[in-house]
């Protein structure tokens, strides 16, 4: 009988790089409600936990006064005809879940992690909350005075105030994309709106569920029961438009805090959403640019001119138009260095051939990146949500995957030429 052969440890094992890799989204299986609720799920998982998550379509665009969407998805848990806001918490904390709930532009959530052997006690009160909520006067007063202190905390903060004005430049202040909170719009809300609200978008609305782990056999019974009932997607959503009124003055600079010693710097342009043909590529540019730890103007601001702890460059994450940012916090003394910098590695980018090594890296970062994506059920269900949610189907995602492989640098420089124009950015320094 022959041995087994030793493993020489001198010898270190192959390296396959990550842009090698066959990368596969697991498909879902879709369940249809008896109300025609759409419900994607995931089985799949080591362990006796799942995810599930109810999307409505209750985000900012849809509320005609300004902090009722949010105001609404906060205090959903907050009371209910059977329950007080502690009694529900206390319902799910007892069966070792977790709910929370949040709103977005376009939709609101509310999600529930728990043991898939205690779905049959959760879903009844999650029923709750979407139809019998009360929103208690007291609980709204508290949440107003909480957000109203919240809000004059963060609005000494140079970087929330960058936030909220690159966004009103680039959308318009009547926007969804670029309207905020003012301690006017917490002293305006109101208890009747709230239900108003509540009933149309909630009681009535549009609803996808996203459900991913060890899932109990009976799931599509079990959501069915609870929710396939109720007058959910019944009614088509408001066409609601939304002009956007970009700001006229393309360089603005603000002074926040007289005595501060760092300010904040965005640096923005509006920009085609996913269904545009470059946007695919575009990724792959940002990346490149200042979209993970090793792009070039972390390499050249951070690491070579010591001006910030981080920068960083995004595509907006929005259903509707978007916008491309570069985002940063530096000494209030060198804001204006930073922006120099910013622009200097544009011009590199339309103008200096990208080294095929720089290249891999970046090709082999976003790969690594897709494939942490698709480790364990919650990621592929958010990945399959986002697909989903943005009106696209699974040819996207692998479309992405053969751009990041087989994209040249010479079509990055093309991209930059058309993209990355000096002229096209509105300039922002909070200080």
């Amino acid at each position: 009988m022959s041995l087994p052969s030793i493993l020489d440890r001198k010898i270190p094992p192959p390296i396959k790089d990550a842009v090698d890799l066959r990368l596969e989204l697991k498909p879902y299986t879709k369940y249809i409600l008896d109300n025609g609720v759409e419900v994607y799920a995931i089985d799949a998982g080591a362990e006796e936990v799942l995810q599930l998550e109810m999307v409505f379509f209750a985000g900012d665009w849809y509320e005609g006064q300004n902090g009722i969407a949010a105001a609404t998805n906060f205090l959903l848990k907050n009371g209910s005809s059977k329950r007080t806001a502690y009694e529900i918490n206390e319902h799910f904390d007892y069966f070792g879940s977790y709910l929370n709930r949040n709103c977005y532009n376009e939709t609101s959530n509310i999600i529930l992690h728990c043991l898939t052997k205690h779905l049959h006690e959760l879903l009844p009160v999650m029923r709750e909350l979407i139809t019998d909520a009360t929103f208690p006067q007291h609980e709204l007063d508290i949440y107003k005075q909480n957000m109203k202190q919240r809000l004059e905390v963060n609005l000494k903060k140079c970087e929330v105030v960058a936030n909220r004005q690159i966004d009103e430049y680039l959308y318009g202040h009547d926007h969804p994309y670029g309207k905020y909170s003012t301690l006017e719009t917490y002293d305006a809300l109101d208890r009747d709106a709230i239900m108003s609200f509540y009933e149309r978008y909630y009681g009535r609305g549009r609803c996808v569920i996203f459900v991913a782990g060890i899932l109990p056999s009976d799931i599509h019974h079990q959501l069915n029961q609870h929710f396939g009932q109720l007058p959910l997607n019944k009614e088509a959503l408001p066409e609601i438009q939304y002009p956007v009124i970009p700001s006229t003055q393309k360089k603005n600079r603000i002074i926040n805090d007289p005595e501060g010693l760092q300010g904040a710097v965005r640096i923005a342009r509006p920009f085609p959403n996913r269904h545009h043909p470059d946007y695919k590529q575009a990724m792959v540019l940002n990346t490149l640019l200042g979209g993970f730890f090793g792009s070039r103007l972390m390499d050249n601001i951070r690491e070579d001119k010591g001006y910030t702890y981080g920068i960083y460059s995004y595509l907006q994450n929005h259903i509707g138009d978007s916008a491309w940012v570069i985002s940063t916090e530096a000494g209030r003394d060198v804001c204006e260095d930073t922006i120099k910098e910013v622009y200097h590695e544009m011009k590199r980018l339309r103008e200096e051939e990208i080294p095929e090594d720089e290249m891999m890296m970046v090709k082999n970062y976003l790969m690594g990146t897709i494939l942490g994506d698709l480790d364990g059920p919650f990621q592929i269900i958010g990945r399959w949500k986002n697909i989903i949610l943005n009106g696209l189907d699974e040819q996207y995602f692998y479309e992405t995957l053969t751009t990041i492989r087989d994209i040249s640098p010479e079509a990055l420089n093309a991209l930059a030429q058309k993209y990355l124009r000096e002229e096209d950015f509105y300039e922002l320094v909070v200080v």
